[in-house]
């Protein structure tokens, strides 16, 4: 039994992978967009818009408070996980209202959904309300 053993310069893999890279990824990302504009329902696009801004928010957040500091830290605290549990469950409504996902969530409508999602939401405020004192 022989053993092979292939070695490789560093720079020679990635000088054979790299010029490829931009164009395969735009390849990607235009099929990604081209795939989704076209077979996703408008109800998912709009939370999938309310998803990316939950998540910008959040990630401003972060960085003004990694940049500035902490000091009124319960702030701090209750917008981010506002931002955190916000997210969440939208993905959450985002499975339930999927036409993809209607054998999963067969005995809740996406009205019961959005219902839920709603009385989530003035909960979750509530407690983020009475967290900044």
């Amino acid at each position: 039994c022989e053993i092979q053993i292939f070695h490789f310069s560093e720079t020679l893999v990635f000088q054979n992978f790299l010029p490829s890279t931009p164009k395969m990824l735009t390849t990607v990302i235009s099929k990604f967009y081209a795939d989704y504009t076209s077979n996703t329902p408008k109800k998912l696009k709009i939370i999938d818009a309310y998803l990316l801004y939950v998540l910008l928010t959040g990630v401003i957040q972060f960085v003004y408070c990694c940049l500035v500091g902490t000091f009124p830290f319960n702030s701090f605290l209750s917008g981010f996980i506002s931002c955190v549990s916000s997210f969440v469950l939208a993905v959450c409504l985002r499975l339930q209202v999927n036409p993809q996902n209607k054998s999963l969530f067969s005995k809740i409508s996406p009205e019961r959904g959005f219902a839920d999602f709603i009385f989530a939401h003035i909960i979750l405020h509530l407690v983020i309300v009475n967290f900044i004192g």
